[in-house]
C-alpha cells in the first residue's frame, strides 16, 4: 500500500495540472451523486389511495402535502421552437426581371401542399384578359350546371299564322344545314327550327314573324371594348343579342371572322329562308302561355366550356356570363355580370375580395382578379372538384393544343423543354398578356401559377412569359421566392 501511495504522489508531482483536473471531475461526480441521493431523500412519498394507511404511519396520520412547483415570473420561459423550413435554391429572379414582362404580377403554388413558392404582387388585382374565362366557366358550372342546354324556341303568336321566334341566348345556333361545317361543334340548326315550325303548323301559312330577343338587355356592346378592333378587324366578338347564328360570324366556320351590326336580323333572314316565306317581321314578346311549335338546344355547358377554353372564344363566354347573371337574379345586362359571376364563384370557398367582373370573356381592361385567386382556383381545377375537371380538359397544352398549340409560336426554342407540361389559359388585351394554369414540373410536383405582364407591353411578352413558366417547370418544388 505504501509503495502504491508513493507512486501516486510521484505521479502527482510529475503532472500536477492533470491530476488537479481529474480530482475536480471526481469531486463533481461525487457531489452530483450526493445531490441526487439528497433529493431522493427529501422527495415526497408516492401518493396513496384514499383511506389506505402508509406502511410506516398509522391510518390516522396526516400525510405530508406535496409541494406545488412555482415558476419565477421574472424568469423567461423558452418559447416553442418553430419547425425548420425548407431552404429552396432554384431561382427565376433574373427571368422575372425581363423588361418584356412590364409590370409583373405573378404567383406560383405547390398544388399538393398549398405552399406559395413564388410571388410578385400576387395579391394585387389586375386585368386578366382571356384568363377570366376560367372564372366564367366555374361560375357557369356552379350556377347553370354541367348539363344545362340553351334553348331557342318558336311559339304561336297572338293571331292565326303568326309565329314568334324566341332567342334563348344560344350563340352557337347555326345557319348551316344541320349545323354541318359550323365552327361550333354539334351546333343546332335554325333550318331544323324552321322545319319543326312548318310541321307544327300543319300546312297553315305563316302570315307574320315576331322576334323576341328580350332575354338580354342593352347595351349590345360593352362600352370598354374597342369595337372596330374586336368586331370588325379581329372579328372575335359580336353584339351580344339573345338571338344570333354562328356567333354572328360572316364566315360560319372560322374561329375569327368579322361580325355584323345586326345579329338578330341576320338570324331572322335565315329563319325566313328556311320557312320559305318573306312575310313581315316585327319585334315583340311571346304571348304568355303560347303554344310551343319548335325548339332546338345547344350542346351542354360542359361542351361549350371545352370549346371556348381551347380556342378562347369570347362569344360563348359572354353568353354564359349573361345566363349566369340572369339565373342568379342579378339582371340581364353587362353590369349584372359582376354580381352574377361572383355569386356563382362563392360556392368554391375562395376569397373573392378584389375581384371585379366587367364581362365574361376578359376582353375588358376593367376586369380585375388577383393572381393569388387563380392559383387557388386552379388547385380545384387540377383536383377536378365541383365538376371543374371540364375546365382542365379544355385548357390549351403547351406545344400541343389550343392557343398554346402549333401555329401560335408558344414554348419554342429553349422553352420547348416544357412542351406538354403546361396546361394553361392564354390571354391578351391592349395593356397586357397573361397565362395561368397548371405546370407538371420536371421533378413531378404539380404547380399552379398565374402570370400577368401588364402595362405598355408588346407581343414579345408572350415569349418572356413562356420563359418564366419554363423556369417554374425546371425548378419544381425547389423554386425559391428570391
Amino acid at each position: 500500500m505504501a509503495a502504491a501511495a508513493a507512486g501516486v504522489l510521484s505521479a502527482i508531482r510529475s503532472h500536477p495540472k492533470a491530476w488537479m483536473a481529474a480530482g475536480a471531475a471526481v469531486a463533481f461526480v461525487i457531489l452530483g451523486t450526493g445531490s441526487v441521493a439528497l433529493g431522493a431523500t427529501m422527495g415526497s412519498a408516492p401518493a396513496k389511495a384514499a383511506g389506505v394507511a402508509s406502511p410506516t404511519h398509522s391510518a390516522s396520520s396526516t400525510p405530508t402535502p406535496t409541494a406545488t412547483p412555482t415558476v419565477d415570473p421574472a424568469r423567461p420561459v423558452p418559447a416553442a421552437q418553430p419547425a425548420a423550413s425548407r431552404i429552396r435554391t432554384c431561382s427565376v429572379a433574373s427571368l422575372a426581371q425581363d423588361g418584356r414582362l412590364g409590370n409583373l404580377e405573378a404567383q406560383v403554388v405547390n398544388a399538393k401542399t398549398g405552399a406559395v413558392l413564388f410571388d410578385r404582387n400576387g395579391a394585387k388585382p389586375g386585368p386578366t384578359a382571356s384568363v377570366l374565362k376560367t372564372l366564367t366557366s366555374a361560375a357557369a358550372l356552379a350556377t347553370l350546371g354541367p348539363d344545362y342546354r340553351v334553348q331557342t324556341t318558336v311559339v304561336a303568336g297572338s293571331v292565326p299564322g303568326q309565329v314568334v321566334i324566341v332567342g334563348g341566348g344560344d350563340v352557337t345556333l347555326s345557319r348551316l344545314p344541320g349545323g354541318q361545317g359550323a365552327f361550333y361543334t354539334g351546333a343546332p340548326s335554325i333550318q331544323d327550327l324552321a322545319n319543326q315550325t312548318k310541321q307544327a303548323l300543319g300546312g297553315q301559312p305563316v302570315t307574320s314573324i315576331v322576334v323576341d330577343a328580350s332575354l338580354f338587355g342593352g347595351p349590345l356592346w360593352q362600352p370598354s371594348w374597342d369595337e372596330h378592333e374586336e368586331r370588325v378587324v379581329e372579328g372575335s366578338t359580336p353584339y351580344m343579342s339573345a338571338l344570333m347564328v354562328d356567333g354572328d360570324r360572316n364566315d360560319p366556320g372560322a374561329v375569327e371572322s368579322p361580325r355584323s351590326t345586326d345579329p338578330v336580323g341576320r338570324a331572322v333572314q335565315y329563319f325566313q329562308q328556311y320557312l320559305g316565306t318573306n312575310v313581315p317581321v316585327t319585334s315583340g314578346s311571346a304571348p304568355a302561355g303560347a303554344r310551343q311549335l319548335a325548339a332546338v338546344q345547344s350542346q351542354p355547358v360542359t361542351t361549350l366550356i371545352d370549346q371556348a377554353m381551347k380556342y378562347s372564344d369570347n362569344t360563348i363566354m359572354e353568353e354564359l356570363a349573361r345566363l349566369v347573371a340572369i339565373k342568379a337574379g342579378a339582371g340581364n345586362t353587362f353590369e349584372a355580370e359582376n354580381a352574377g359571376v361572383l355569386a356563382g364563384l362563392k360556392g368554391y370557398g375562395i376569397d373573392t375580395s378584389g375581384i371585379h367582373i366587367a364581362d365574361g370573356s376578359g376582353l375588358s381592361a376593367d376586369n380585375a382578379v388577383p393572381p393569388a385567386y387563380l392559383t387557388q382556383l386552379f388547385i380545384k381545377v387540377l383536383n377536378r372538384q365541383n365538376g371543374l375537371g371540364v375546365v382542365y380538359d379544355g385548357l390549351p397544352v403547351s406545344g400541343q393544343s389550343g392557343t398554346l398549340g402549333p401555329g401560335y409560336s408558344r414554348f419554342t426554342g429553349a422553352n420547348a423543354v416544357a412542351r406538354g407540361a403546361v396546361h394553361a389559359k392564354t390571354g391578351w388585351i391592349n395593356n397586357g398578356y397573361t397565362l395561368s394554369g397548371i405546370v407538371d414540373a420536371a421533378d413531378g410536383t404539380p404547380l399552379t401559377f398565374a402570370v400577368f405582364a401588364l402595362g405598355p407591353v408588346s407581343e414579345n411578352a408572350k415569349q418572356a412569359i413562356d420563359t418564366l413558366v419554363t423556369g417554374f417547370y425546371k425548378c419544381g418544388d425547389n423554386l425559391m421566392n428570391g
